[in-house]
């Protein structure tokens, strides 16, 4: 593993836990070279996911693309990237259980939305309003009212 502050390719593993939901190995690790520590985790790779957008295009799903609007919708929540996390890892668990290989963006924005709603509701409006593309007020206020 390269080290992000130095880049040499040799580290060695301070400590290594499990997830609460075991998908997932956090290890913290050491650099031989310039004795910086960062964290990596480690995933079981399957099959992968193909997301298919409005348009009909398809492209891999990228957890990362995920996680960036989210934390973009959180930003200046009381919710930690921690949270994020937890709320990506258990979409993805869900969509492995259901070994499925694609699945819509509305699908997968959806299932973002339902695990928002219960986080906060300021970052599920910011989420919802860049995900269904309002058109005017009235679509904001009907997701408002939603809330409810």
């Amino acid at each position: 593993m390269r080290c992000p502050s130095c880049g040499y390719s040799e580290s060695k593993v301070v400590d290594s836990r499990p997830s609460e939901d075991d998908t997932t190995i956090r290890r913290r690790r050491e650099c031989l070279e310039c004795g910086h520590r960062f964290t990596t985790y480690e995933r079981l790779v399957d099959n992968p996911l193909i997301v298919v957008k409005a348009d009909g295009s398809s492209e891999a799903y990228d957890r990362q693309k995920l996680m960036r609007g989210l934390l973009i919708a959180c930003a200046k929540r009381p919710i930690s990237p921690e949270q994020i996390g937890d709320l990506i890892d258990s979409i993805e668990t869900e969509l492995r259980n259901a070994s499925k290989s694609e699945i819509g963006s509305k699908e997968l924005g959806d299932m973002a939305l339902v695990r928002l709603a219960k986080l906060d509701d300021v970052a599920y409006v910011r989420f919802a309003s860049v995900y269904k593309d309002f058109q005017n007020v009235e679509e904001f206020a009907a997701a408002l009212e939603g809330l409810r």
